[in-house]
Parts: C-alpha cells; structure tokens; sequence
C-alpha cells in the first residue's frame, strides 16, 4: 500500500479548474486532522457549450458572452467561442452509419457547412471581465458552439443564445444559456405529440468520445426505447436526436433522463410546437424533496406542471405560489400526487392572475425526490408563445444573466422561507455605458418582478448580477420578451450560481490518500 501526500491547497485549485466548482474540506479523525475553514477563490477554467440553434432559413440567433467582476483574479487570460468541430465526411459512427451520424439524429449535426475553414473563426472574442461582447449568425446552418475561459476570464463566465424564428414550426422567441458539461440530466416538460418535434442537442466539447443512455418517463411508466441507448457522440461534435425517432408513443409530458455512461456533454431540449412557437427546455435541478420554480411572467395564459419522482415511493406534494404578497395555495391544485416512475402533468391555468408569482413545491409528509417544470403559454388565439421554466437550483454565491435589454427585460426573484436582500448589477452595455447597482430586500414567501437599475449611457445590451446579501436562500430567473407580427415572443432563464468561486481551506493542509 502506498502513501501519497498531497496539498489540500493544490488539490482545490486543480479541482477548481477542472470542474469551475467544488467544494473542499478536510476530513476529521486519524490521519485527516481537523476540518479548516474555507474560503471561496475564483476558479481559474470554465467550459461551456451552446447548442445549434435552428433549422429554420429564417433564424436570427445573437450570442451574448460575459464574465462578471471577481475579487482575486489575475491579470492573464483569455476566452473563445468557436464551433464545434465535427467528425470527417465520411467515417464510421460506433453503430456502423457513416458521416458521423447515429440512429435518431438530425442530418444538421454533420452538414459540411459546419466543417469548412470558416467554422475555424471565433463566433466572438469575449470582452473584458464586466462589458459584454456579442455576435451574431443568421440562417438554420449555424453549429453548435463550445468554448473555454481561463483566468480572469473564467469566473461566472456566461454565454446567452437568444433566436428569433420569423414563421414556420416552433416561430417566436427562443433563448438559451449556453451550459458546462455533466453526465446526468433530467428534462420534465419534453413531447412526443404529432403537434410537437422535440430535439435533446447532445454537445461533446472534449477529446474522446461520449456515450449516452436516453430513458423516456411517460403517464404509465418508462417508455419502450428503439435506440435510445448507447448514442456515440464523437468528440468536439454535437448530435441532435428527435425524441419522436426513439418511440412510436406519442404523449403530450414526458420526462427525459440522460445518463452519460462514459465522457460527458452539454445538454438541452429544443421544443417546437406547430401553433404553440417554441423555446429552449433547460436541464431541471436535480431530484429534490422541495422545488422552487422562480418567474411565472405575471402576463401568462395559462401554465402546465410537469412532475416526476425517479424513486420507487410515491411524492405527495404540497403546491403553493409565491406572489407579492407571499405564499397562497392555487384554488382546486392545494397537492399534486406524483406516481413512482410516471410523469405526472396538470394544468394550473392563469395561475399568477396578472401579478409576479413562482411556484413552491414541498412534500406534504415525508420527502421524496421530485423533478419539475413548467410550459407556460403567453399571448391568445393563433398568436400564442411557448416558454419552459424548470426547478432551479439557488442563487447561490451569484448568478449572472447576459443578452439584457433595455426594454423587454423583467428579473424576477423569490425568497420562499426567509427575508433576503439581493444586490443588483446592471453592467455597462456591449456598445457603452456605466453599471449600476440596486440592493431589494425580497420578502418571505413572496416574489418580485425587479426592473433591473439601468445602466447610464446604455448602449447595446447588458448583463445582470444577482449577489444574497443577507437572509435566507433565493431563487431568480430572467425573461425576455419582443413582439412579432403580434405574437407576444417569450423566454425564460433559470438564475442559479454562476459557478464562479470554488471553496478551498484557508489553511494548507495535508490529505493523505491511500493506494493499494
């Protein structure tokens, strides 16, 4: 048996650049010592990727790229978006089909156009730490997008892609923050309706290749699958798989599970509905006893929950909705009864009746694990939007939100068991101006819709920051929304941590690693 030992400190920063975040501790008893306290220090890697945005020839896709301000950065660095680099014309994918395509994927994903000398350019070069810097493409060709910061680039860096689909399936506003890669997801709110087309954009940003396990959860159970096992994704590549090409099941909820078995990928659901628009379904928080869904627009037509429980218990949840004035209960949806493996759906209507709300799920008894999100529909008639909204993580240390307007921009932030206060910081504009900043104290139980402080000089678009100051946990999102040819556009972003500080001990210690 061999000995090793290794600086905590060294430990910490390597985690730290490796994954953008972790938290570290010494352990007590023989041989651990006493645990140090710890201190939070930026993290000095962080990669994301961003999913090819549409098919449509008359897409507008903006990207928006923002690293916030961080105490304790160095001077060097740098940061790029680029895109993702696919497989050569021509060769064989793991299950024997050519061009690097697998069973169930969209032709997009291999186009030669994404191969081409251009695909080697930037799509934009980051700013400095607290200006955005933006780019655009136009068109239903533009790849998927992988890109790393480091240095006093990688803190909190975030990256929006915002798409506006003049007409045709899934038309309207679509909006994405670009995502680092995980080995697991879960997508409650996905489709296989005949009204639907549902994509889950698989992106590997690294040098080996990924493999991925995709289970489907319907009204009954788990769903029958005909290749949603093993799907190769080849490295610095992207794969979009039709969800309807996996089963010949057509339901209204589904609940997507991805399992990583070997590598790891960004992921998300792209959902395009015949009459309904379409958006970006981001991955949900994992599975948790109690869920906060934070920013239900005050203006919605109606609202759907999607629930599923992984477990082999039944979940009896408590539904509850944060509004300005605090926590209420939904008349005839006081609890939601989530069967073990089966994907519970109901629709709340007009729930938020034209004021800020988010919706708070507790276990009734005992705590069984539940994900959850929420189609919301703005807009009447045949001028209707779609948008999704998924249990969220908490702010956290800092959240961070790029591709911010002047107008059109609503942060909504909600503080379900304690007071909190909440620095806001509106940044200076990709074409000019000065940040600002605005301290709210959020309620208990209650939510705000906050017009962010306006930067002076605003010129272009902005990013914001949501910094806890003091009291309990809060949840946020962000929503966009513009009008066009009288369909009411509509994204929404989850705001959970921007994953840009890591906590290590403030103390060097030893950690003594056993080998055998």
């Amino acid at each position: 048996m061999n000995r090793t030992t290794l600086s905590l400190i060294a430990c910490g920063a390597a985690l730290a650049a490796l994954t953008g975040a972790a938290a570290l501790t010494a352990p007590d008893g023989p041989g651990g010592g006493t645990a140090a306290a710890a201190v939070r220090r930026p993290v000095e890697r962080t990669t994301l990727a961003c999913p090819a945005p549409s098919t449509s020839d008359l897409a507008e896709t903006s990207y928006t790229s923002f690293t916030p301000t961080t105490e304790g950065t160095g001077k060097d660095g740098a940061a790029a978006l680029r895109p993702v680099t696919q497989p050569p014309a021509g060769t064989d994918s793991a299950d024997g089909t050519k061009d690097g395509s697998t069973t169930g994927t969209d032709k997009k994903s291999t186009d030669k156009k994404s191969t081409d000398k251009k695909s080697d350019k930037p799509v934009l070069t980051p700013e400095d730490p607290g200006k955005p810097a933006t780019g655009d493409v136009s068109g239903g060709d533009a790849p998927a997008l992988v890109g790393t910061a480091e240095g006093r680039f990688a803190p909190g860096w975030t990256v929006q892609e915002t798409t506006e689909i003049a007409a045709g399936t899934g038309r309207g506003l679509h909006g994405v923050a670009c995502t680092a890669p995980d080995t697991e997801f879960w997508f409650p709110g996905a489709s296989t309706a005949s009204s639907r087309t549902d994509y889950v954009h698989l992106t590997n940003p690294d040098d080996s290749a990924a493999v991925v396990d995709i289970e489907l959860y319907g009204k009954d159970g788990a769903l029958k699958t005909t290749v949603g096992d093993g799907i190769t994704v080849k490295p610095h590549s992207s794969e979009p798989v039709l969800l309807s090409t996996l089963t010949g099941e057509k339901q209204n909820d589904l609940t997507v599970h991805l399992n990583v078995r070997s590598g790891r990928v960004a992921a998300a659901v792209q959902a395009l509905d015949d009459k309904l628009g379409g958006d970006w379904l981001p991955a949900a928080a994992d599975p948790a006893g109690t869920l906060v869904l934070p920013g239900i627009p005050k203006d919605a037509a109606s609202v759907h929950l999607i629930a599923y429980t992984p477990g082999d218990a039944d979940a009896d949840l408590k539904v509850q909705l944060a509004s300005p004035s605090g926590l209420i209960t939904p008349a005839g949806h006081e609890t939601l009864h989530v069967k073990a493996g089966m994907t519970t759906a109901v629709d709340l209507g007009d729930v938020t009746r034209g004021e800020a709300g988010s919706l708070v799920l507790t276990p009734t008894e005992r705590s069984v694990p539940v994900v959850a999100a929420l189609r919301i529909v703005r807009g009447k008639g045949s001028k209707q939007e779609t948008a999704f909204l998924p249990a969220t993580a908490p702010v956290g240390a800092r959240a961070t939100s790029a591709d911010n307007t002047a107008k059109g921009t609503t942060l909504s932030v909600t503080a379900p068991t304690a007071t909190a206060q909440v620095k806001v910081t509106a940044s200076a504009g990709s074409g000019g101006g000065s940040a600002a900043t605005k301290t709210y104290t959020i309620k208990a139980g209650t939510t705000q819709d906050i017009t962010p402080p306006a930067p002076a000089g605003l010129k272009g678009v902005y990013a914001l920051t949501v910094e806890p100051v003091s009291g309990g946990p809060v949840y946020a999102s962000r929503t966009l929304t513009a009008t066009e040819d009288g369909v009411p556009g509509i994204t929404v972003q989850p705001l959970p941590d921007d994953r840009g500080t890591v906590a290590v001990p403030e103390a060097e210690q030893d950690l003594t690693v056993l080998q055998d």
